[in-house]
């Protein structure tokens, strides 16, 4: 596979033309993730952690406290979307010791 070096150096390009094929034959099953590294999170139930806290915190506090818009907590609660990295750390953390809150606000 040949591409305009001007935009992305050779070795990167190769890397991400050898993972997208290695997508690929996955996919297809012709290879497997074994002994490849994978990232993976669980899904964390947004609206027990916030209820869980000591306090008792709206979305509006609850976005504030972590550190995001409000509308977010708003989609995870609903399940549009799952908090990935690390809004994900965070709100496990929180899930785990929910007094760790009193030391984010």
């Amino acid at each position: 596979m040949t591409h305009d070096t001007e935009y992305m150096p050779d070795k990167l390009f190769q890397e991400l033309a050898d993972s997208t094929q290695l997508m690929v034959d996955i996919e297809n099953g012709k290879a497997s993730l074994a002994g490849l590294k994978t990232h993976a999170w669980s899904i964390v139930d947004v609206k027990r952690v916030r209820q869980a806290l000591p306090t008792k915190t709206n979305q509006t506090q609850f976005a504030e406290l972590i550190g995001v818009g409000v509308d977010l907590v708003k989609s995870w609660e609903s399940g549009r979307r799952n908090p990935s990295g690390s809004s994900s750390k965070l709100l496990g953390l929180l899930d785990k010791y929910p007094n760790l809150a009193s030391e984010l606000s």
